[in-house]
């Protein structure tokens, strides 16, 4: 006898166009949110910036990845490709600090 489900919805996707994984971080009340995310090589991350003022992502070594100023809604995004610790900051305001950790 086989059974089946029903009624549940399935698990949502981490994934976007073309099964790329995508992760979120949101920039809201002058915090990276999660602060910290912990991914597998080969992950995007998307910040979303949801204050009314810019900031940036800017990696700790300013050469990995670097925003321009993300205005109200605006999205940055960066695949890591390469395991390791990655530290960011937003520029405009040095105090918000986040890191992606890649497995």
């Amino acid at each position: 006898m086989a059974l089946t489900q029903r009624g549940l919805a399935a698990p949502p996707s981490d994934k976007g166009p073309g099964g790329i994984v995508v992760k979120e971080v949101k920039i809201d009340n002058f915090n990276f949110g999660p602060a910290s995310l912990k991914i597998v090589a080969g992950t995007t991350v998307t910040w979303t910036n949801r204050d009314d003022v810019p900031h940036t992502v800017v990696s700790d070594d300013k050469t990995t990845f670097k925003s321009k100023a993300l205005d109200t809604d605006e999205q940055f995004s960066y695949t890591f490709t390469k395991p390791g610790k990655y530290s960011y900051f937003c520029s405009v305001h040095p105090k918000m600090t986040g890191e992606v950790i890649v497995q």
